[in-house]
């Protein structure tokens, strides 16, 4: 008895086309199932996955992706935000600050903290949502079926051309970033950046405003500045220097002093003053004769006036004791260019123009 050949299937004749059973097919699959219960349609039944979980997935994605990106700059909007003008953001309390001890009577400090917060609030939130929606772009690229590799090498390509492109302003931002992050200066500080010196009138990622003594606004970009130098920050040394002429210098000294001692001990400049002013002495000798220097230690905030005033006292305490006249006179005595004692030896008269 010869064993009868097995009946060849669909698949193993290309000739023969024979129609999926899609109700079979659809067993193990509740949606295919129900599309085609609805529409007692193959093609919509086959393609249920494509037209209806797909772009369902991708809006869920889209969705999830916006909805992270809130409420992740909910929290930083939170954290950037006082609760009142002069108290610090919750997103600046890890980090230093550099700030005299009467910081908080300051006008600009609230200004400085809320541009400081605001700068670094927005550096996380525009990283937070780069790295969101890149996440959805690439999701949303998986579930249409593209090929993720190629994709990412064309990326990195791409953003390697861009920075080498945009240096300086990358090199912008990343100098104002760390800036910020550092304390470098801020809002209301004194700085010599080296082309301008003046007040600091606004803090960017990539530009920094200073106003100088003339009232010229510079823009000055983050990445060029090369070095700073901070006038605002901790304490500050008032260094007077006084010509006194050929009097006793012990008794300019005296009175100096006095006067010095005096201007610390007003009441408006209590605060301002981190060590007792000192007279030190006799600094240097020149044509004219002695000068007398002065120092004080003060607040960064409080330099400017207890230098004018201790300017002030100083030259007055010398007008009332007297010693004013006498460094006049001292310095419009007239004097030889030759000493006395070469006419002596000499037996030239002086008085009758230098004639024996």
């Amino acid at each position: 008895m010869l064993p009868l050949a097995p009946n060849p299937g669909p698949s193993d004749s290309p000739d023969i086309y024979v129609t999926p059973d899609v109700t079979a097919n659809c067993k193990v699959d509740a949606l295919c199932q129900q599309v085609f219960d609805w529409t007692n349609n193959q093609w919509l039944a086959n393609s249920s996955y494509v037209i209806i979980v797909k772009p369902l997935r991708i809006i869920g994605i889209i969705l999830v992706a916006l909805l992270i990106r809130w409420l992740i700059h909910r929290a930083i909007d939170r954290l950037t935000h006082s609760t009142s003008r002069a108290s610090m953001p919750a997103l600046l309390k890890p980090l230093k600050e550099r700030v005299s001890a009467n910081a908080e009577e300051g006008q600009f400090i609230p200004e400085r903290r809320r541009q400081r917060a605001e700068a670094i609030g927005s550096v996380l939130r525009s990283f937070v949502s780069a790295v969101v929606f890149t996440m959805a772009f690439l999701l949303v690229f998986g579930e249409l079926g593209f090929n993720l590799g190629p994709l990412l090498a064309s990326a990195g390509i791409v953003g390697v051309a861009l920075g080498f492109g945009a240096q300086s302003l990358v090199k912008d931002l990343i100098a104002g970033l760390f800036m910020l992050l550092e304390d470098q200066y801020g809002v209301g500080d004194t700085v010599d950046v080296g082309e301008a010196t003046g007040v600091v009138e606004t803090v960017g990622l990539r530009i920094t405003q200073i106003r100088d003594g003339r009232g010229v606004l510079w823009y000055i970009r983050n990445g060029e500045i090369v070095r700073v130098g901070n006038k605002s920050q901790g304490w500050a040394m008032v260094v007077i220097d006084i010509p006194i002429g050929f009097v006793s210098s012990e008794e300019a000294i005296a009175v100096l002093r006095n006067a010095a001692e005096a201007v610390a001990s007003q009441s408006e400049h209590q605060t301002d003053f981190l060590e007792p002013p000192d007279v030190v002495g006799v600094e240097q000798l020149t044509v004219d004769g002695a000068v007398i220097r002065t120092i004080a230690k003060t607040t960064a905030d409080g330099q400017i006036p207890v230098q004018r005033d201790l300017r002030r006292a100083l030259t007055e305490s010398l007008e009332t004791s007297g010693l004013s006249e006498r460094i006049a006179a001292s310095r419009l005595l007239p004097r030889g260019a030759v000493p006395p004692m070469y006419f002596q030896n000499s037996g030239i008269d002086q008085t009758r123009g230098g004639t024996a």
